[in-house]
């Protein structure tokens, strides 16, 4: 008789509260660097994604990956809106 292989427990995490502020304690093996002040947090249906966020965009910005030449061509360039705060006109001129 065949035996199944038993299968690989998942990594888990404890969720608690501090305040009233939701916390998560994340095992060694998924730590951030110590160097990460920051994460993007987004939601893919049931999951929740962190992203770490970066200190600074240089890398970004010197990666070979750049916007096509037409990125963006046939966008259609919207009026200036204008806007009022407290109930009066902003201060750009206007009354």
């Amino acid at each position: 008789m065949a035996t199944r292989p038993t299968p690989t427990p998942q990594p888990t995490a404890r969720v608690g509260w501090n305040d009233r502020v939701q916390t998560v304690s994340i095992p060694l093996d998924f730590r951030f660097a110590e160097t990460v002040r920051e994460v993007f947090i987004r939601r893919e249906g049931e999951s929740v994604i962190l992203t770490p966020r970066p200190a600074d965009w240089s890398d970004f910005f010197a990666s070979p990956v750049k916007a096509s030449p037409d990125f963006m061509a046939d966008a259609e360039r919207m009026p200036v809106q204008e806007r009022s705060f407290c109930g009066r006109r902003s201060a750009a001129g206007h009354g």
